[in-house]
């Protein structure tokens, strides 16, 4: 029996197949998950904030995009992944809140999106599909056995990417 594994808010785990691994309430917050197809073993990280450097006494390396994502990675090449053979699927960064002013630092969502996707470029990791933006929050699941990023929204057909 395979068991879905659950990660928290700015936290993260991995599995293997044909275990499954799921993060709920992804509003401004983005799900990366990383796979290695082969060995079948996939991570998840859910990113609260794009940048450690702009939060002070803050040690959860899981929350920032440019600390979360090295972090994952070691652990999927610890349990056996190849980090030749890691590739990205993300979602999440939506604007949850209209706001009157246009101050870029309101927009936590697309920053974060922004944020993930420099460091996955920089890392060499190719993002295969997305589901970002918008204004709804997103719960996701991720199947290692065969790759699926299943996207779930209140009053939205459910995606698989």
């Amino acid at each position: 029996m395979a068991n879905m594994i659950k990660v928290g808010m700015a936290d993260l785990n991995i599995c293997r197949a044909p275990d499954a691994i799921t993060t709920l309430g992804l509003g401004s917050c983005v799900g990366v998950a990383l796979y290695d197809k082969n060995t079948k073993i996939a991570g998840l990280v859910h990113i609260m904030l794009p940048n450690s450097k702009e939060v002070r006494q803050n040690q959860n390396k899981a929350k920032f995009a440019d600390t979360g994502i090295d972090l994952l990675i070691q652990m999927l090449i610890k349990a056996g992944a190849r980090r030749s053979a890691l590739t990205a699927k993300i979602a999440g960064g939506a604007q949850m809140f209209a706001f009157t002013s246009n101050n870029d630092m309101l927009k936590v969502g697309q920053r974060n999106v922004i944020a993930v996707k420099t460091k996955l470029n920089s890392l060499g990791i190719r993002i295969l599909a997305e589901d970002t933006g918008l204004n709804f929050g997103r719960t996701v699941e991720f199947y290692p056995a065969t790759g699926d990023f299943v996207i779930k929204a209140v009053g939205k057909s459910i995606k698989t990417i």
